[in-house]
């Protein structure tokens, strides 16, 4: 079994209830050039080890979480 994550509202569960939503990261200013949005909205940095992540809850509460997770292990850090 993959690791699970722990929905505040539903508990452990499983990651395939979940949708991946990307690396947290800092949005650009409203009056910023195009290149920086196109860099903020797809431009990843897929690093390996620990990152902060949004997931959303699809099978469940529907609910955003932010974790942070070992990209390597899937260990979840904190939530």
């Amino acid at each position: 079994m993959p690791f699970l994550i722990d929905c505040p509202n539903c508990g452990r569960r499983s990651p395939y209830e979940f949708k991946f939503g990307g690396e947290c990261k800092r949005a650009p200013d409203p009056g910023a050039d195009v290149k920086a949005w196109c860099d903020y909205l797809y431009l990843y940095e897929n690093m390996s080890g620990v990152q902060d992540e949004w997931w959303y809850h699809t099978m469940g509460c529907r609910s955003w979480l932010k974790i942070r997770r070992n990209t390597v292990t899937h260990e979840i850090i904190e939530e």
